[in-house]
């Protein structure tokens, strides 16, 4: 009898050893898959300046930065002012979140996004990615466009640049009364 117990016993801990090892090994895999930020930054208010001109100025309730891959995280409302080259705001961002790569010089702006341009011009749509380098806005996703003269236009796709002059909807859609 004692040695069915001593086997019993010595079956049930090797189970048990076994059995707690691999989450052991996996929670240490997620700790370190966790990437914690360099610097976390509230009520924040950045100046992006090109040759000492105001190009843009960005706002956003909360702001995380990764300096490990050059990138920055905005959350809450956020919104990214856009100047001309005499400093007069042209239009105006709005977004949940959006992400920017400092490498390349890329905003990634996510949830619930208006952009507003000076000529009455509006967009709306779920993703929306600016390139600073080339001064232009673009989206795959689905979009809304309202103009001063009362017309609303929808699609999918669409490309401008940041004031929003020079637009054009990939795969527009929709019907007209005109």
């Amino acid at each position: 009898m004692k040695t069915k117990q001593f086997i019993f016993f010595f079956i049930t801990s090797v189970i048990l050893t076994n059995c707690s090892g691999p989450v052991n090994n996996s929670e240490q895999k997620l700790d370190a898959s966790i990437e914690e930020p360099d610097q976390m930054s509230w009520d924040v208010n950045i100046s992006i300046t090109q040759s000492g001109k105001v190009k843009a100025n960005i706002k956003a309730d909360y702001l995380e930065q990764y300096s490990n891959n050059s990138t920055i995280s905005l959350q809450d409302n956020v919104q990214i002012d856009f100047f001309n080259d005499e400093e007069k705001l042209i239009s105006s961002l709005f977004a949940d979140k959006a992400d920017i790569n400092e490498i390349v010089s890329f905003l990634q702006a996510t949830d619930n996004i208006v952009v507003e341009s000076d000529s009455g011009v509006a967009l709306y749509t779920d993703t929306l990615t600016w390139d600073n380098e080339r001064e232009v806005i673009f989206t795959d996703d689905s979009v809304m466009i309202t103009t001063n003269s009362k017309d609303t236009l929808y699609g999918i796709g669409f490309q401008s640049d940041i004031n929003m002059e020079q637009w054009k909807i990939l795969k527009p859609r929709g019907v007209t009364g005109r």
